[in-house]
């Protein structure tokens, strides 16, 4: 069912510290900094009105309205350090904006490089199908996680639980992870603060899509895929996929 009369607003958190890639949302990847890739793919999709950013850097917000975001606040220190979890940064946000509680707000991770228009309106309209406060991209184990192994302070490995030793794989069900791309969720679960795995339903994405770039081979991977990405968003009309060139 569709939701009429209630804005959709994608909000990307993009603060100027990184610590194990350094200014990587200002970073160039593929001739663009890295949040405006972020920018110019929650503007392609259709179910999302405004593209906010997050910020506490004047480069990141210089960034993303090159890109065509809206910069309407400068995120408070407080907001912007490496122990800040997520719900309070977006809750900021829908605060400072004025959203009514029964608005939709999809957080959109600007690291979010294999992500695509598509996979933010499915999200969305799977949102207004279901009851859940949250809808979570996740991506599903290659391998059954319940055949994990552990190695012990001798070296020696072990299952972690031992009695799964004789089940095939084939018949142990599978499971999901954060995929690290995008949330979207109601205003008033934001503002309530309610854990985002406590109240969501998963929209599963393809695992070679879901990138994170945690560290330079993340950085270096995304760069060798996002030429994939950029002719699968040929499907799919885009805002100015490309960078121009300038003579």
């Amino acid at each position: 069912m569709t939701q009429a009369g209630r804005a959709r607003v994608a909000v990307i958190p993009a603060r100027g510290g990184s610590k194990r890639v350094p200014r990587k949302n200002v970073r160039l990847m593929s001739g663009r900094p890295l949040v405006a890739w972020a920018v110019l793919t929650a503007l392609s999709a259709h179910h999302v009105d405004r593209v906010v950013v997050s910020t506490d850097d004047a480069e990141v917000a210089e960034a993303a309205l090159a890109a065509g975001a809206e910069v309407p606040f400068v995120r408070s220190a407080d907001l912007s350090d490496d122990h800040t979890p997520l719900v309070p940064v977006v809750a900021d946000a829908v605060e400072r904006l004025g959203l009514d509680r029964d608005d939709a707000v999809c957080c959109i991770y600007p690291t979010a490089i294999g992500l695509l228009p598509e996979d933010i309106d499915a999200g969305a309209v799977l949102l207004d199908e279901t009851a859940a406060s949250y809808v979570v991209g996740v991506v599903r184990y290659g391998h059954p996680v319940q055949r994990a192994l552990a190695q012990g302070d001798d070296g020696l490995l072990e299952m972690v639980d031992p009695s799964l030793a004789l089940v095939r794989t084939q018949d142990l069900p599978p499971r999901w992870h954060d995929a690290g791309q995008l949330v979207w969720g109601r205003a008033g679960a934001w503002l309530d603060r309610t854990p985002v795995l406590t109240a969501a339903r998963g929209l599963e994405l393809p695992a070679w899509r879901a990138i994170d770039l945690d560290t330079e081979d993340d950085w270096v991977r995304a760069e060798l895929l996002r030429p994939l990405i950029a002719v699968e968003r040929l499907g799919y009309p885009a805002s100015d996929p490309e960078p121009k060139e300038t003579a």
